[in-house]
């Protein structure tokens, strides 16, 4: 392939190559040459291109070769020399003039045609001499052409068309004569192609859009007779757009004749709508939308339009497609609600119109009656056209039900009393819609209906039309979160009843009542099990009452009764069945056995009954068939949803129904069920043509299905379908009618019972069926056949999803005569279901026999048969069996398969076999996988080969062409990234790809996009991103859904993987003026989600848009921003239009004006529509995703300062705060939209806002944020948010986005505050109103959800009132210590009381309602068994009903409220008086044990006095805030937000703060462990080291709580004077033993050690011999450092808890940790910081080892022994560690040898080790060490025990004199060193101070001798560095310092030596002389210099 490659074809590599191979290697040459052309200079070569290319096209070139070659042609003259063009030209013309009319040279003569097409179109009016012959050679040739010859001439005619323009003029009428007889032709093709040639006519010629309009549209309609739907669409764009123009000529041709424009009135009489108002945009149909309403709805009212039911059906489906994709998608929003407007009054007029009729009814008015029938057809399009456009704009719609003048409930309500059934529904359906849009309409219209229902009780319609409209909004609630009150079930219900009690009091009546009761009770079923609960035992009698009671009874009732009563009869049952259904499928959780026992008990009588009602209707007359069918369907409907197991006594009976019902055997009709295409695979659908159902004309193309009744669904069909939920994908529920849905009930039923049934009632089915075919002849034959394959279907279906088997021979053999007897029906859907079947039956046999069997059976048959219909049968049937058995199980069929179909798929004389055999081809690539490896090459020629010669004109050969592709890549899948062999495979499937993506069929094409994407994702590096996206940007607008959702679905991937490259390549389009403009990919991604309504399209435009967000929004955030700012801003210009001053009004005038005069030329760039809610919503959302990962990316973004610098050094740098204004305006404006989504949105994003950038300080006012300035913005947001009229859940987010900005401490001044905390203040007085108080619209779960939103608000804001005020505290301090500090600065500061002046006046309130709601909480949180001690009456917030609904609200909300009523009691010291009183009285006994049960113990007196001091209520408290506690912390739920359990851990925390909470947990020592143990738990789920530092915080208030509760019992035995030792006291006892779950120090130990090992793994040795470990230490992060060190404080905090043996029991672990936590955190730091763990650790052994408890005599010498094996661990050298840090070891070596001398003197061996040490550090090379050894050194010199200190003095004194010495040679040059030397020198002089008298001046002459050396003479003085003159001065005045203290020896030591005395003496003179000089000048200086660094904890 790479030969390919080359300006010139190859043809040397060519001649090379394999015949076969040859197409495809020029194939490969053109797309080459196609790709450079363009960038080439072709001068030199251009003749010898010509040469070959015209050489291809008498080569016969297939037709994707022809289409490539005629492109490069015309692209090559174009871009290089022309003079030969006109000889091509000729050579073409003789080409096509040419007799030869064989089929071998029918490729050269369609290259040719090709050719001249193309020239035309690329150079025009350059070749405009030759047109009118080269139209004519074209014309004469199509006259004689096949039809693949017509299609091509007549493409290439519309090329030359459009190529030239209006210059062929002379050519049009000849065009057009010659063309418009071929709009019938027999092939579909070419039908297609003259419409688009007509299409490309219609531009130029005039007379197309007037003289010829009547008869172009007759043509148009003719072309429509038995026309597939290529044609279909080409045909009606043709007629809409011919008679668009009519309307609306194009300027230009206007110009040039004097035309005479058509109405509007004559060219609606046309009827291509959809197309025509397209053409014409959303403006026209603005404008014209009444005139156009009107027209559509008088062809519904049409008498010829309704002939029979099912058209009157289809008629309203083709008119309500109409409005839909019209209206719905070609209008805004605000022009929606004036559509919206129209169709009310068009319902109002034809209801006017009817209410005449009816009053009028004493005229014999035949005409009247007919007017009323037609009347109801156009009441359903309107109505339901109205519902749509409501439902679609959702909240936005509400100026429609505001709005008086326009009526809109008034209209639509007096529908409900219209005389037609169809019209009452759709009102009903209407409400519905407008109540979901709505949903505080919901309550309102219930009650309302409900109200007139029974003042109008008497009118049949009335009581059928109010029943369907409750009944639909009653099926509206589940789209509505907030609800509807719990009570209005119960006034359904007894609605409900009444109607069906006084059914029989009135016979007019009756019939209505019992319909409209069982309807009421059906929908009520759909609230689900909450509400049904409380109904459920009235329910099971009213079924129960409705069939009799016994067979007897049931036998009397036969002889009963006259028609009308059994019809009442079986409609009332019917009713009952369909009710229970409904409880069935809505509420599972109520069926339990004894429910579904007492169900069985009505069901099995109306089984029972089946048998009867034949001779009933014998005996009563036949229109009781429909009632009765109705029976059965219901009954069928309600068996299926039950487990089979409970009717398996009835199975006989009901087989025998189902079999009759589905084989017709009594009913004459031939009536197919409309299921065998969903019980069919999917992937067939390109057999079934089933992919209709995935076109945007899915309504109308459904009617054109063979099935019976397809399409025709309709709501009068089954009324209870108005409150079901609609399947997925529909707009308005359409059940079938009545005949078709009964045997679809019985077909699905049959599938649910056939696995449960016995192999010999199997049998005698499966016979009776074959039995039932032979009978049946003819067209009732082939129905028959269809209802029973679907059965089949269905029952293997139902043993595959059993798992069971089919049975024994006797039936596989049955089963396969019956399906292999359909492999060669005529009927190509019967064949499809046959393979279907047989291949479930071979998953369901699963014997390799049985499937040997049959895939030899089609062996034979496919060798021999030679006709169409076996021979596609026969291939599906060998694809469907790999399909089921997969590629091991028919692995051993592989070959013979393959090379059958590959056999077959060469059959060129049919493409019907072609198009079966390729696709069972593609079945089988995909279920074998890796096993076709092997057939890969061959099936992949024989696919191009087919692809290149295939004529495009079979679109379904090339479908499964591209299937096979798509298999085959995915088969080799990530091999395809290799090199060398499969390159060539690589390269083929690209060829592949290529081909299939130039096919002019969107199917075709959307199969190569998805080839294409697997390719991407196997080999990404071989796919050309920069052809593929702007192919991919063209399909986003093409007319097909399945080619969007294709290109959507790639680009998707792509942008996954390169969303930068993806828009890159995007914009390149917009350069050509494409689809593309500014805003590049994404732009056109949002317009899109205006316009598509497909779920799955729009989820992945979604994901799309989503991906690309998250990997460029960082880099391009104004692009980003500015796009959903545009969307955003939508709604506000359509908001501003709605409020017209005198001012606007002008602007209007003059709009109108500019409107009309720039008709025609509309701006096409324009997106259509503004963006609709569901666009905005989503922006929205992506606006806080782009805060989020700003926040992910760079600080600067939150730093406008930061920000401001980095723009300057790089203007393209960007970032969010530069943005904050638009962010709060993008906020703002989706906060205070209509559409609540976009509120909630909008309020998200302003939350996000403010916790972002509350603390980023204003760079240009100090003390400033940055939001300040926003103040107003937030809260003229916020103020909407708490209207009356706001839905609780808006409210509820905005509550806290208050309790966010009142917190954030953004604002200072409290005026300011108060603004946004008056809203929340008004809220809180809508809590103390108390339960039922407001008038309710919402389910009172809703309130719950509001009341407890405001509660935690003000708790936040309350915890951040307190924080603050910790935090301001030490602020304030410091700052009157430093005087100098001018004051100014503090002005504009918050007084840190200030956020209190508004909460403190709320708090006594506010901590009454907490309690009552952290009460509420804790029962909710009770397990199960203690249900019953709830009280029966609800909680504070929440009632009985709704309580699984209120748990959530109360799950999110508690936390927060549980800190808030800590810090509270905390901060009231437990003692506030009158609300804890009330909370007290309020609490009743049953609750105190509820809290209890919960502890599980009581401690003290039980608090049921209220008499006790106030201790007890204190305790009250504590439980209480505990049992939240405990009931939480023990079982965190892991969805639980990580801000619960900060909360809660936060509030344990602030709890014990509390002294007497700590005395109440010390006292309880079970409580503290209790609790431990809970945290720890906490611990084992909670990850976050945020959560483990608080809990480590709780530990230690609970230790510390221990200790200070343990040391005052030891006080008071002091002061007793007990004999009793007070040590003894404490943990461990006198054995000491700790007992796990009783001692709270092993409790502590266990979570402190679990902490450790997490961050420092190495100190288990369970982990550190664990195979997996690996050896590194890691470096402790900041955060785990602190926590390590927090840990080890409390660890040495333990042993003090314990009595002395408790001590030794303990202190081994602790020891054992905190040296290793030392030695492993003790690393060197550059600048010899020591890290928390090193401080915390020797802190800690510092705290051991001066412990009192451990210095008893029993254990003495465990201690001793103890420490000596501490002590070693501390100084033993690791090797593998990295750089010690000596100090630590030291320190701590020191603080062992200082505190516990008396246990280590002596020991030899410890006393080496630690002498080795320091003698190491004292040699070390850092003089920092140095310094600190010398520190230590010197404590350790002092100590008071001399048997101690001696033999360090001795060891360790010489080596330092050494050091010292040597400093006269190698003087300090830093400060680090000079204090080192400082240090040892004060060492000196305390072993001088400690020597006795004697020895004095031997030590003196050490000493002195050293110090007089370091002094300099006055030459070196004045050039030495600062260190070195600094210690000059510390040796000199250290020497003035000794000389007095002890003067003989002094003496002594200096007369000894003369040579020091002088260099002394010269000092001392030269210091006095400077000071002398200095003291002139300025204050004398102060010498002695500190040291410059102190160890930051002292120790000692």
């Amino acid at each position: 392939m790479e030969l390919a490659h080359s300006l010139l074809l190859n043809e040397e590599a060519l001649a090379q190559i394999t015949e076969a191979k040859r197409p495809v290697f020029i194939f490969e040459w053109l797309r080459f040459l196609d790709k450079v052309l363009v960038a080439t200079d072709v001068k030199e070569k251009q003749k010898k291109l010509v040469e070959q290319l015209t050489g291809l096209i008498s080569s016969s070139p297939g037709p994707p070769t022809r289409k490539l070659l005629a492109k490069n042609l015309a692209a090559l003259y174009s871009i290089g020399d022309t003079f030969t063009v006109f000889q091509t030209l000729d050579k073409c013309n003789d080409i096509i003039k040419s007799k030869d009319d064989t089929a071998a040279y029918l490729p050269t003569k369609l290259a040719a045609v090709a050719c001249v097409g193309a020239f035309y179109e690329k150079m025009g009016r350059m070749l405009g001499s030759a047109f009118p012959e080269t139209v004519n050679n074209l014309l004469k040739s199509l006259k004689s052409a096949e039809s693949q010859g017509r299609s091509e001439i007549l493409m290439s005619l519309q090329k030359v068309l459009s190529g030239l323009g209006g210059a062929a003029a002379s050519c049009h009428r000849d065009i057009y004569k010659n063309a418009r007889s071929l709009l019938t032709d027999r092939s579909m093709a070419v039908r297609c192609a003259v419409a688009k040639c007509l299409l490309e006519l219609q531009n130029e010629a005039v007379f197309m859009w007037t003289a010829e309009l009547e008869n172009v549209a007759t043509l148009c309609f003719k072309a429509l007779e038995n026309s597939n739907y290529g044609v279909r669409v080409a045909v009606s764009k043709l007629l809409g757009t011919v008679m668009a123009t009519a309307l609306i000529p194009k300027q230009a041709t206007v110009m040039r004749q004097n035309v005479k424009r058509a109405t509007l009135e004559e060219v609606l009489e046309l009827m291509a709508y959809v197309v025509f108002v397209t053409t014409l945009g959303g403006q026209w149909l603005e404008r014209n939308f009444a005139t156009f309403l009107s027209h559509v709805l008088d062809l519904v009212s049409h008498p010829r339009a309704t002939q029979t039911h099912v058209e009157a059906v289809y008629s309203r489906r083709c008119v309500s497609f109409i409005l839909r994709a019209t209206v719905g998608s070609l209008l805004g929003e605000k022009a929606q609600i004036a559509a919206a407007k129209d169709i009310c009054q068009a319902i109002g007029k034809q209801m006017k119109a009817v209410e005449a009729v009816v009053n009028d009814a004493n005229s014999e008015n035949k005409a009247g009656a007919a007017d009323v029938a037609a009347s109801q057809h156009v009441m359903v399009c309107a109505l339901q056209e109205l519902g749509s456009l409501v439902q679609s704009l959702n909240a936005t719609a509400s100026p429609l039900i505001q709005e008086p003048s326009i009526g809109l409930l008034e209209t639509v309500t007096s529908v409900l009393l219209h005389p037609s059934m169809a019209a009452r529904l759709a009102a009903a359906w209407c409400l519905r819609c407008v109540a979901v849009a709505l949903p505080f309409q919901l309550t309102p219209f219930l009650d309302r209906c409900a109200e007139r229902l029974n003042n109008l009780k008497t009118s049949p319609e009335a009581v059928s039309g109010y029943s369907f409209a409750m009944a639909a909004l009653l099926g509206g609630v589940h789209q509505c979160p907030l609800g509807i009150p719990h009570a209005k079930g119960k006034m359904v219900v007894s609605i409900a009843e009444d109607l069906l009690r006084t059914a029989a009091q009135n016979s007019r009546l009756s019939l209505q009542r019992t319909q409209a009761g069982w309807l009421l009770l059906g929908a009520l079923m759909t609230l689900g099990p909450s509400v049904v609960r409380y109904h459920l035992p009235k329910m099971l009698l009213l079924w129960r009452n409705v069939f009799p009671r016994s067979l007897k009874e049931l036998e009397a009732e036969k002889a009963r009764g006259d028609s009308f009563t059994w019809q009442v009869t079986l409609e009332g049952r019917a009713g009952a069945l369909c009710a229970m259904r409904s409880f069935v499928a809505h509420c599972p959780e109520l069926l339990t056995e004894d429910v579904i026992r007492k169900l069985m008990t009505p069901i099995e009588c109306a089984m029972t009954m089946m048998s009867h009602i034949p001779s009933v209707i014998k005996a009563h007359g036949a229109h009781l068939k429909a009632s009765a069918a109705m029976v059965r369907l219901r009954l069928y409907d309600i068996l299926a949803l039950l487990p089979p197991k409970t009717y398996e006594g009835s199975f006989n009976a009901l087989l025998r129904e189902l079999v009759a019902e589905f084989t017709l055997t009594d009913n004459s009709a031939n009536t197919t069920t409309s299921l065998l295409r969903s019980l069919c695979h999917y992937d067939d659908s390109v057999l079934l043509g089933s992919w209709l159902q995935e076109t945007d004309h899915k309504s109308i193309e459904d009617q054109l299905q063979p099935n019976s009744a397809s399409g025709s669904g309709a709501l009068e069909h089954d009324p209870s379908s108005i409150y079901l939920r609609i399947p997925a994908g529909e707009a308005v529920p359409g059940p079938l009618p009545l005949g078709v849905s009964v045997i679809d009930a019985s077909v699905a039923l049959f599938g649910v019972v056939f696995p449960h049934v016995s192999y010999k009632h199997r049998l005698q089915m499966l016979d009776h069926f074959a039995e039932c075919v032979k009978q049946a002849k003819g067209v009732r034959q082939q129905a028959v056949q269809l209802n029973i394959f679907t059965a089949v279907l269905s029952a293997l279906k139902g043993l595959a999803e059993n798992k069971s088997t089919l049975g024994p021979e006797e039936v596989r053999k049955s089963a396969l005569t019956l399906v292999m007897g359909a492999l060669d029906n005529p009927n190509p859907i019967l064949r499809c279901a046959a393979g279907e079947a047989l291949g479930r039956m071979a998953q369901v046999v699963g014997e390799a026999t049985f499937i040997a069997r049959m895939a030899q059976y089609s062996f034979d048959k496919l060798k021999s048969a030679r006709d169409v219909v076996s021979r596609t049968g026969h291939s599906l049937a060998l694809g469907c069996l790999h399909r089921y058995v997969g590629g091991i199980g028919s692995g051993q069929h592989l070959k013979t398969s393959v090379s059958i179909l590959l056999a077959l798929a060469q059959d060129g004389t049919s493409p019907e076999v072609q198009t079966w055999s390729l696709h069972s081809l593609a079945l089988i690539v995909d279920s074998s996988g890796p096993m076709y490896r092997g057939y890969v090459e061959p099936t992949l020629s024989l696919v191009l080969t087919l692809l290149l010669t295939v004529p495009p004109s079979h679109t379904e050969v090339h479908q499964c062409l591209g299937r096979c592709l798509g298999a085959i890549i995915t088969t080799v899948g990530p091999e395809l990234q290799g090199q060398s062999t499969i390159s060539t495979i690589r390269s083929s499937c690209l060829v592949g790809c290529a081909i299939t993506q130039d096919h002019s069929d969107s199917l075709v094409q959307a199969a190569a996009i998805s080839c294409l994407q697997q390719l991407h994702m196997f080999a990404p590096r071989h796919v050309n991103l920069s052809s593929l996206v702007p192919s991919l940007c063209v399909h986003l607008c093409s007319s097909h859904l399945l080619l969007r959702r294709a290109a959507v679905a790639c680009l998707r991937q792509l942008a996954q993987r390169e969303a930068a490259e993806v828009c890159e390549y995007a914009m390149s389009l917009a350069k050509n003026g494409v689809n593309i403009t500014e805003t590049g990919l994404e732009g056109v991604l949002f317009g899109m989600l205006d316009r598509e309504t497909d779920r799955k399209l729009c989820s992945d435009i979604h994901d799309t848009l989503g991906h690309m967000l998250s990997s460029l929004a960082v880099e391009n955030l104004s692009h980003w921003l500015m796009l959903c700012k545009d969307v955003l801003a939508a709604s506000r210009k359509e908001q501003c239009c709605t409020c017209k001053d005198e001012e606007s009004e002008k602007k209007d005038e003059m709009d109108d004006d500019t409107m009309f005069t720039a008709l025609g030329e509309e701006d096409k760039t324009k997106p259509s529509v503004a963006p609709r809610w569901a666009t905005r919503v989503f922006a929205a959302d992506c606006l806080c995703r782009v805060i989020m990962l700003c926040e992910n990316a760079n600080k600067a973004h939150f730093d406008l300062a930061l920000a401001r610098s980095a723009r300057l050094k790089n203007p393209k740098n960007d970032f969010l705060v530069l943005h904050l204004s638009d962010l709060i305006r993008m906020a703002f404006m989706a906060a205070t939209d209509h559409s609540n989504q976009l509120r909630m949105a909008g309020l998200q994003a302003l939350e996000d806002i403010i916790k972002k950038f509350a603390s980023v300080p204003e760079p240009e006012f100090p003390g400033h944020v940055i939001l300040e300035q926003y103040q107003a913005n937030v809260g003229a947001a916020l103020r909407p948010a708490f209207s009356q009229d706001t839905p609780s859940d808006i409210t509820a987010k905005a509550c806290q986005v208050c309790s966010a900005w009142i917190g954030s401490g953004v604002v200072s001044d409290l005026n300011d505050l108060r603004r946004v905390h008056n809203l929340l203040v008004s809220s809180l007085d809508k809590v103390q109103a108390g339960k039922g108080s407001s008038s309710q619209l919402y389910r009172e779960s809703a309130t719950t959800m509001e009341k407890l939103a405001v509660l935690k608000a003000w708790a936040e804001v309350t915890i951040s009132y307190y924080i603050f005020k910790s935090e301001t505290k030490p602020k304030r301090v410091l700052k009157s210590t430093e005087e100098d500090e001018d004051d100014f600065g503090t002005v504009d500061e918050l007084p840190p009381d200030s956020l209190i002046t508004l909460v403190q006046p709320e708090l006594p309130s506010l901590s009454r309602l907490w309690l009552a709601a952290l009460k509420d909480y804790a029962l909710l949180t009770l397990p199960a068994e203690f249900a019953t001690q709830l009280p029966p009456d609800g909680g504070a917030f929440y009632t009985p009903e709704t309580i699984d609904t209120a748990r959530l609200h109360y799950r999110n909300s508690w936390a927060p409220i549980l800190h808030a009523v800590a810090l509270w009691l905390n901060s009231t010291g437990f003692s506030a008086s009158e609300s804890t009183e009330e909370t007290a009285a309020a609490m009743p006994s049953s609750q105190k044990r509820a809290t209890s049960i919960m502890l599980t113990q009581t401690p003290g007196p039980p608090p049921t006095t209220k008499s006790l001091p106030e201790l007890n209520k204190d305790r009250m408290h504590l439980i209480l805030g505990k049992s939240y506690e405990f009931r939480f912390l023990c079982s965190p739920r892991p969805e639980e937000p990580v801000e619960h359990v900060t909360s809660c851990l936060q509030a344990l925390h602030t709890l014990l703060d509390s002294p007497c909470a700590r005395i109440h947990i010390a006292e309880d020592q079970l409580l503290g462990v209790e609790l431990l143990s809970v945290l720890h738990r906490l611990l084992l789920t909670w990850d976050p080291t945020s959560v483990q530092l608080l809990v480590t915080g709780v530990v230690q208030q609970i230790v510390r709580a221990a200790q200070d509760y343990l040391q005052e019992k030891r006080n008071s035995l002091n002061d007793i004077g007990e004999k009793e030792n007070p040590l003894a006291l404490g943990e461990g006892g006198e054995s000491g033993g700790l007992v796990p779950g009783k001692s709270l120090v092993f409790a502590a130990m266990e979570l402190l050690m679990f902490i450790l090992v997490r961050h420092m793994p190495h100190l288990s040795s369970k982990v550190s011999d664990s195979p997996s470990h690996i050896a590194a230490k890691s470096h402790l992060s900041e955060e785990s450092a602190r926590l390590v060190a927090a840990t080890v404080t409390i660890l040495s905090d333990l042993p003090s808890l314990c009595s002395p043996a408790g001590c030794m029991t303990v202190l081994p672990t602790i020891l054992f940790l905190i040296t290793r936590v030392l030695k492993e955190t003790a690393v060197k730091s550059a600048d010899n910081q020591v890290p928390p763990p090193v401080s915390a650790a020797l802190q800690g052994i510092k705290t051991i080892v001066t412990l009192p408890t451990v210095k008893t005599d029993e254990t003495q010498n465990q201690w001793a022994s103890l420490i000596r094996s501490t002590l070693p661990v501390t100084h033993q050298q690791d090797f593998c560690c990295p750089v010690l840090d000596e100090v630590s070891v030291l320190t701590a070596i020191a603080l062992f040898l200082w505190s516990a001398s008396t246990e280590i003197i002596g020991v030899q061996s410890l006393q080496n080790g630690c002498i080795n040490r320091f003698k190491n550090a004292l040699n070390s090379s850092d003089p920092w060490v140095q310094a600190k050894c010398y520190q230590l050194l010197l404590s350790v010199f002092q100590h008071t025990n001399r048997a101690l200190s001696t033999p360090y003095i001795h060891s360790l004194a010489p080596i330092m004199v050494e050091k010292l010495k040597a400093v006269e040679r190698n003087r300090p040059t830093n400060n680090l060193e000079l204090l080192a030397v400082q240090e040892g020198v004060k060492v000196l002089e305390t072993l001088v101070a400690l020597g006795e008298e004697q020895n004095r001046v031997q030590l003196l002459a050490l000493l002195v001798p050293t110090l007089i050396s370091y002094l300099l003479n006055e030459n070196a003085f004045a050039s030495a560095s600062p260190a070195s003159k600094d210690l000059h001065e510390f040796a000199l005045q250290n020497l003035m310092h000794i000389g007095p203290l002890y003067p003989h020896a002094f003496k002594t030591v200096m007369g000894a030596a003369p040579e020091l005395k002088t260099r002394l003496e010269t000092a001392v003179r030269a210091s006095q002389a400077s000071k002398a000089k200095a003291a002139a000048r300025q204050p004398p200086p102060t010498v002695h210099s500190t040291p410059t660094i102190k160890l930051k904890t002292s120790f000692f």
